[in-house]
């Protein structure tokens, strides 16, 4: 039985502009101790897939249709406070900016302590010396001294390092990274996916590692979920996508990553046109007033069929 098995999900945004089809009939599983990389562009619903995922669609947002199936049972059919005994126990979320997940009035050590309150049956003390150990085991030095501090007394990447604490504080099954390392410098970035894919593998957890970047989900993620405009394009194993993309946007995305010894001022690949607004979908393929091999077929949507074992693609022209 897969871990996580999200069917049919649609989450959608009824605003003045109108219905903002955020995510539309999406469906995904994976599996114990596994690592799906979703990846996009900005706006294609990766943010909202995850935030469904946890039952915290914010306003005017709505989960209009589909199951959520976590370890067998259906997460979006469950009483609150059953939701919440969940949310942060068994399935946890690194945000992706540290800053304004973390409280500011409050130090890191207790907000760490609140979630181990929360889950656990321990006291306030306990807690307190459960989230030292946490922040060492995340790399934090001097963590006896950092568990007193508040959030702007630290550096980026401890303030992520923080959000990684609080995630892995009560064991989780699943893990949703949300651009983990966006706000990072390089360097740091390196670290905290290094430091990611440690505590994943020693504790087991499964993640969904949501991202833009590919070269990222190349290293990290044993499946990958491609998705445009709500809809996931593409989706197979990572070594099979990689070497055999289908979905003219899946080849687009590979063909804009800069190439090791290409000439600095040789112009990068783009996808030309823009993402279609979500509130005025067109009736045809979503991808196809942006794709080069479009064709009259193309003025149906096509369904997401499965090519050969594992590798599903949304284009009629996919072989």
């Amino acid at each position: 039985m897969d871990l996580l098995d999200i069917q049919g999900l649609t989450t959608h945004f009824f605003t003045r502009s109108g219905v903002i089809k955020a995510v539309d009939n999406l469906s995904l599983a994976i599996q114990k101790g596994s690592v799906l990389g979703l990846v996009g562009e900005s706006g294609c619903g990766k943010t909202v897939t995850a935030l469904s995922i946890l039952n915290l669609v914010p306003y005017p947002g709505k989960i209009i249709a589909g199951k959520i199936l976590f370890e067998g049972r259906d997460v979006l059919a469950l009483p609150a406070d059953e939701m919440r005994s969940i949310r942060g126990a068994r399935i946890s979320m690194i945000f992706q900016e540290p800053m304004t997940a973390l409280n500011p009035v409050f130090t890191v050590g207790n907000q760490i302590a609140e979630v181990l309150t929360a889950h656990q049956d321990v006291t306030r003390k306990e807690a307190l010396k459960s989230a030292v150990d946490l922040l060492h085991s995340v790399g934090i030095p001097s963590p006896e001294k950092r568990v007193h501090e508040y959030p702007h007394q630290l550096s980026g990447g401890m303030r992520q390092r923080v959000m990684i604490a609080m995630a892995i504080a009560c064991k989780p099954s699943l893990i949703l990274a949300d651009e983990p390392t966006t706000a990072l410098d390089v360097t740091i970035q390196a670290h905290i996916l290094e430091l990611l894919g440690t505590i994943q593998r020693e504790m087991g957890m499964a993640m969904v590692l949501v991202t833009h970047d590919l070269g990222l989900i190349a290293e990290r993620a044993h499946e990958v979920a491609v998705m445009y405009a709500g809809r996931i394009v593409e989706q197979a194993g990572t070594k099979e996508l990689f070497a055999n993309p289908q979905h003219p946007y899946t080849r687009g995305l590979m063909a804009s990553i800069p190439k090791p010894g290409e000439e600095g001022h040789k112009r990068l690949r783009t996808i030309a046109g823009t993402v279609p607004r979500l509130y005025d979908l067109p009736k045809e393929c979503t991808f196809a007033p942006r794709c080069d091999i479009k064709t009259a077929k193309c003025e149906n949507e096509p369904e997401l069929v499965e090519l050969k074992p594992g590798h599903f693609v949304r284009c009629w022209e996919a072989k």
